[in-house]
Order: C-alpha cells, then structure tokens, then sequence
C-alpha cells in the first residue's frame, strides 16, 4: 500500500535574498554522436539470425527478461525477439527481471512493464510475473546466488538489458547484462542478499554471479542495448550466452562513449524537471550530474547546488534520487510514495538514498534559495551560472543562464538556439 507525507507548509525568510536576481536564459543544443539503428525489427532478426544454431529452440519454452529501467523502443525490442522465437517454433515468455522495484511485489513489477507498453496483448505472450526464486548456488563469501523460479524452470534463459555506466561503482562490467542476472533475476530476496556487501565489491562480484547461472540455469542467449545521448538505440547486439560476459564489457565501453553529458564543467545550480528509476537507479544519472550515493563521481562536473522540482509519471511515485538535492519543493516531496522508495534503498543497503532534502513552497522560493547558499571565491549573485534540464535522458537541447554566452559560443558541439529570455513562473510560483 502507498505511503504518502503531507509535509508541513513553510516560509523561509533569509537576510540578502532581496538582492537576488534570477538570471535570463538561453537555449542551446549540445551535439552528441547521432548514430542510430534506424530500423529496429529488421536489425534484431538479422541479429538472431546470426545466431549458431536456431533448432535447438524449437518446442523450448524460453524466459526472456524484462526490466524496470527505460529503454526506448522496449516493447518493439521485446516484440521482436518473441515473433522471430515463433519462427523458430519456440515458446517464449517474459519475467520481470527487476530486483526489487516495482514495490517489491508481482503486480507492482507487472505494473512497471504495463507503463513500458509491454503487456500479454501487446506482447502475446504470457508475463510471468512472480517474486518466487530459486537457489542456484553460493559464491565462495557465501552470498546465496538466487534466479526468478518461473525463469529457472524455463528450457532456457534470454538475458535482455540495456548497458550502460551505473550510478554507484565502476569496473568492467556494471549495468547491463551480467548485472541483470546479478540482480534484476533474482528478484527482492536475492537483491537484498547480493547488495548486503556494498557497491564496492559489485566490480568482482558480479562476474562470479555470471559463472554459477553458467553453470546451474537454463542459459539460452543474450541480447545487449546501448543508447546514444539522444536517448536512442545506437546499438543492438546477440550473442551466445557462453559470449555474454565478453559481450557486456564491449557494449558498456561503447555506452561511456556514447552518452550524453555536459559539454561544460562548471554549474552552480542545476535544475532538474524530472527524475524517475527508468531514467536511472539513482532517478537522475550521477555520471552526468555527479551527485551519487556512493564515492568516485565528484570529478564529473563542478556542481555547487541541486534544484529537483519532482518526479516522472514513470516512475510510479518512487522517489529514489530525491535525497541528491540539495533542496526542492513540498509538493514534490509530497508526491514521493516513501514505502515504495525505502524498500528500494533497504535492499540497496544506501540508506542514504533515502534522506529528504530541505523543502520550499514554490519553484521560486527554491532557485531563490539554492542560488542564496552558492559560495565561492570567484563566485558573484550577479554572475550565477544556472542550468536547467527535463532529465538526465535530455541532454540534446537544454538551458542555461546568459552568462554562458562567452563561455560557449567558440564551442564547434554547441548551438546557441534562442535570444536571452526571462524565467517564466505561474501564479503559484512554479516554472513553466
């Protein structure tokens, strides 16, 4: 059952906000890498097709996983496997395969899927979904290796996912597709156990986890997405499952390329529209916005104060990413549905993930605020440099404060695309 704040209503008062300005902005595009798979049907069969050996599916009932975070195209991606599977005369199926989002419960994880357009219509296969596991093994430091029971019952395994860089550690191989049988197959108990060591060890763990379901499940093949900065599909490879690990290292090189960033390092308030868990684990990508719950993303950008003003209908009411603001506003707090977001970060052990940011009664009130507490040597109210963005999926055309002009305008990777304008507020004080 959601779990809803009503948090009290309050008004702040601070010495030396009467001589703040908010500061006139501009819209710029940022140019990324641009290449994408143009038709995305055709590229999964010639991908399958590409495949050893397509007889030995027949008649197999094959667990294709699905999970929570947003992938472009998802539905049509899913599609395609299962109609080129038929061809095959398989019998294919799909298991949410998402730790323990979605609440942690079977109708909130078939729920997540329903939001990403994939359902049993539109799929036509069957979803089943179920928090039930099975134990495949143990890792030499005793941590329980568990898989989703429907999937390790199946005659074999289609490991799905998007790769990319994760929110909270770094090694060879991090979100993608040895982390999906890691984490994402093994649902709320086995997420919980794998995650009670920390994120530091996930770097060495998780190839390990990869060797048992070798060893012990139904592993049939994988299929690994990246996307570009545009937050569209760049790249759609198959392969053998005995190839998966090799797979995963290559495609998460190939998304550190490729995604979207800052083309400038230094902000000193961001403003964020939207965050959301199928924008990324942390609800925002902290390889982009540097605020993580974990060490090592500093180095990112020179970011002094964070401006979040809610939550994506995506995500479900799952606030996790919230507590990286620095402030935000008490109608975005009050959105957040905590049962749903404290489970999330309990069976992520970051426990930090889960803090409340100070709070105001309006937009304005709040970037009145974050620019107040900015400081520094070289740091002026007159001179304050503000960002703002929809999510961290939008990197293509964003704003910022006319003060960037110099700054950018030499730039050969960014358009200045608007003449300066001021910040426009509705009556109550929000952003339009």
């Amino acid at each position: 059952m959601a779990q809803f704040i009503d948090f009290p209503e309050i008004h702040i008062k601070v010495e030396g906000m009467e001589g703040i300005k908010i500061p006139r902005m501009v819209r710029i595009r940022q140019h990324f890498d641009a290449q994408k798979i143009e038709d995305i049907r055709a590229h999964v069969f010639a991908q399958m097709d590409a495949l050893e050996d397509h007889a030995q599916y027949r008649g197999k009932r094959l667990a294709i996983t699905a999970g929570s975070r947003g992938i472009p195209h998802l539905d049509l991606i899913i599609k395609s496997v299962i109609d080129k599977l038929r061809t095959w005369d398989a019998r294919p199926f799909i298991v949410p395969a998402m730790g323990s989002h979605g609440g942690a419960t079977a109708e909130g994880q078939k729920e997540l899927l329903a939001g990403f357009g994939i359902t049993e219509e539109t799929m036509g296969v069957p979803i089943l979904s179920s928090m039930d596991v099975v134990q495949l093994g143990s890792l030499d430091d005793g941590t329980p290796i568990y898989c989703d029971k429907n999937a390790a019952e199946s005659d074999g395994i289609i490991i799905l996912n998007k790769v990319k860089p994760h929110t909270d550690f770094r090694g060879e191989h991090e979100s993608g597709m040895a982390k999906m049988m890691a984490i994402g197959l093994a649902k709320h108990k086995g997420a919980s156990m794998f995650h009670m060591k920390g994120f530091p060890s996930f770097a060495k763990r998780i190839p390990k986890v990869c060797e048992v379901f070798m060893q012990h499940a139904p592993m049939a093949f994988c299929v690994g997405i990246v996307q570009n900065a545009y937050d569209e599909i760049c790249a759609i490879e198959v392969a053998e499952s005995s190839q998966l690990l090799e797979k995963d290292a290559e495609l998460l090189r190939l998304a550190r390329d490729r995604m979207a960033k800052f083309l400038f390092k230094d902000i000193d308030v961001l403003i964020i529209d939207e965050i959301g868990k199928n924008v990324s684990g942390n609800g925002h990508d902290p390889n982009i916005t540097s605020r993580s719950n974990s060490k090592g993303f500093d180095e990112i950008l020179n970011l002094k104060k964070l401006f979040i003003r809610g939550l994506n209908e995506e995500t479900h009411h799952n606030g996790c990413g919230m507590s990286a603001a620095d402030i935000t506003t008490r109608r975005a707090l009050r959105s957040i549905d905590y049962e749903t977001m404290w489970i999330n970060v309990v069976t992520s052990t970051m426990l930090n993930g889960g803090k409340t940011p100070m709070y105001t009664e309006t937009d304005r009130e709040a970037l009145m605020i974050a620019i107040r507490t900015c400081t520094g040597e070289d740091f002026s109210f007159d001179n304050v440099k503000v960002v703002r963005i929809k999510d961290t999926l939008h990197m293509g055309e964003i704003e910022v404060s006319e003060n960037y002009i110099p700054l950018i305008k030499d730039d050969p990777n960014i358009e200045i695309i608007s003449e300066p304008y001021e910040m426009q507020f509705d009556e109550e004080g929000f952003m339009v």
